[in-house]
């Protein structure tokens, strides 16, 4: 009697154990699948952007109408916008595709930059057009070669998992169709002539590169950065501190440390430059759970920070509260001329006063001494290139960044439509609007 209750247990035991194998294997597989489509409708996607693009660059160079040029200009740059998207989503972060990626993003730049210009003061050179032909001829190859991989893909049933595996392993040589014609247009395109995107082109550079640059001082040691973040968060000791070396991906070098904050029983982490030893960031996530302190008070916490380690002509310009948070950005002050490309951004506890956050990557970024801020259009001047319905409040002359990532001289103003706040940036040279901000009204108290 007890063996056949035994054996119905184990008869059940593994049917049971069989339907959940089953069931987790249809679940293993449903999400494979659901994989796989999406990098197939990722990658003919791609496809599909690229062959737009090589057509609309073709349209580009047969019109004659400015009326038309900059709208189809503004259409490649949507273009690549849209293919390197696609390409984003494709699993070859393990593989080298970075030369094709730079190709989109110099087409989409070079495309944008055509686009806004104004084409009746300035028009389109015989050098941009012969750009424009070298532009043309080159999406053509990248173009034959996603086809001719798109054919591999359709003609063999080749999936994209599959890609995702020998990517994934480390065995050698790595053999797959689908990598292979990848690789092939990534040389392709690195071998291609270099066209002059011209002189205003951003690239590719980051604010890491830009801090290496303007990077001032001698090299420290571990001891000395040991001491700079003693100083830095006001602290009577450093005691269990960590440091090591930051990993690789920066252009600049830098220790990070972890330093111990006992009273809240949590720690700061921070960055600072091996060379010159220049803060970059400093956070410390300690729960604020209560507000004792006005915004307004905290910003005077902010400013004395700034000042204590000799950041001088810095100015606040924008204050806001996120629960017991207070986030206090500050721009360098020249001549009167906010500078908001060079700013700090602080974190402030509304608990107790001290400073929990600091961001200074921008002002390390784009120090410079030699901008240009005498203003061509006086402030009435540019107070006309604004909506008349724009009751002004209040007027700055400041620098801020555009959509081109240059520096531009502007009078900022600000005023009031109905019960909205707005910011607004009209060129100092030629009384363009560069940017129009819609301020945050304060958030109502719900019961």
């Amino acid at each position: 009697m007890v063996r056949n209750v035994v054996i119905g247990l184990l008869a059940v035991f593994l049917v049971g154990t069989g339907l959940w194998g089953y069931r987790e294997h249809q679940e293993k597989n449903a999400i494979l699948i659901q994989s796989e489509n999406s990098y197939q409708r990722a990658f003919h996607d791609l496809s599909y952007q690229v062959d737009l693009l090589h057509d609309e660059i073709g349209s580009t160079l047969a019109m004659n109408s400015k009326e038309r040029l900059s709208p189809s200009l503004a259409e490649v740059w949507k273009i690549t916008s849209e293919a390197q998207n696609d390409l984003g989503q494709l699993p070859l972060v393990l593989m080298p595709f970075s030369k094709t990626e730079e190709f989109l993003y110099k087409v989409g730049d070079f495309s944008y930059r055509h686009a806004i210009r104004d084409l009746d003061q300035d028009p389109l050179s015989e050098e941009d057009y012969e750009n424009l032909k070298t532009l043309y001829s080159q999406s053509e190859e990248i173009q034959k070669d996603l086809r001719q991989v798109q054919s591999l893909v359709l003609n063999d049933h080749l999936r994209w998992m599959d890609v995702e595996l020998a990517l994934a392993s480390e065995d050698e040589p790595l053999d797959n169709a689908i990598v292979n014609g990848f690789n092939i247009i990534d040389e392709k395109v690195g071998g291609f002539a270099e066209v002059d995107f011209g002189a205003e082109s951003s690239g590719l550079s980051t604010n890491d590169e830009e801090i290496e640059k303007n990077l001032t001082g001698n090299q420290i040691n571990e001891k000395e950065a040991l001491k700079i973040a003693k100083k830095f968060l006001d602290l009577d000791s450093v005691e269990g501190a960590q440091i090591s070396e930051s990993g690789d991906g920066l252009a600049y070098e830098a220790y990070t440390l972890t330093v111990p904050d006992k009273k809240h029983d949590t720690v700061t982490t921070m960055d600072i430059t091996k060379k010159g030893g220049h803060p970059v960031w400093m956070l410390n996530e300690r729960d604020v759970q209560k507000e004792s302190l006005s915004l307004n008070e905290a910003s005077e916490n902010a400013k004395d920070f700034l000042e204590n380690n000799d950041f001088s002509n810095m100015q606040l310009v924008e204050s806001k509260q996120y629960d017991n948070i207070g986030v206090f950005q500050f721009a360098a002050l020249e001549n009167d001329v906010r500078i908001y490309s060079d700013g700090i951004v602080l974190e402030v506890a509304l608990d107790e006063g001290d400073v929990i956050g600091y961001e200074g990557f921008s002002h390390l970024a784009t120090q410079k001494n030699d901008r240009d801020l005498d203003v061509t259009l006086s402030k009435e001047e540019a107070e006309n290139e604004l909506n008349p319905n724009l009751d002004v409040k209040e007027h700055h002359v400041a620098v801020i960044e555009n959509q081109l990532e240059e520096e531009v001289l502007c009078h900022e103003f600000y005023g009031t439509i109905g019960n909205d706040t707005y910011r607004i940036f009209i060129n100092a040279e030629n009384g363009r609007e560069e940017k129009v901000e819609k301020l945050s009204n304060p958030e109502p108290v719900y019961q």
